[in-house]
């Protein structure tokens, strides 16, 4: 019976990050903006400005494509590549998009962003006062 308070108290950990202020939320909730909204707008300086650049972007894709296990990796120069081309580039009337920060610790934070689309899980780090993703996986959904 000790399960179910445990399950309670994940949910409202992640419903409400606890020791973050306002700004921090703020300026991490920004760069997730900065990622998926510079892709539908097709701004890849927008898009990069978000992105460490040691980025690790990967989805499981479940078959032997990409290697063993089924990852699909790709680099932060590759999703700049791709935005510049307008690979995402929606109308805004149809932009449908949530970041939901799901923890802040320190200088690290976690963040659900879902689209339409596909679904991206960030772990995001503050370098010097900007925060940047630093390792997403994604989900493509349609």
């Amino acid at each position: 019976m000790e399960f179910i308070p445990l399950v309670v108290a994940a949910a409202t950990a992640a419903t409400q990050p606890s020791g973050a202020d306002t700004a921090t939320l703020a300026a991490i909730e920004a760069t997730c903006h900065d990622y998926v909204d510079g892709q539908l707008e097709g701004d890849a300086d927008r898009v990069a400005r978000s992105l460490h650049p040691d980025l690790a972007k990967r989805a499981v894709i479940g078959n032997q494509q990409y290697e063993n296990f089924g990852l699909r990796r790709m680099s932060k120069e590759e999703l700049v590549s791709l935005t510049k081309q307008g690979a995402l580039k929606t109308p805004p009337d149809e932009w449908d998009r949530t970041c939901k920060i799901l923890d802040v610790t320190g200088n690290a934070a976690s963040v659900r962003l879902e689209t339409p689309w596909f679904v991206d899980y960030f772990h995001m780090g503050n370098f010097d006062g900007k925060w940047l993703i630093v390792n997403a996986l994604w989900y493509m959904k349609k």
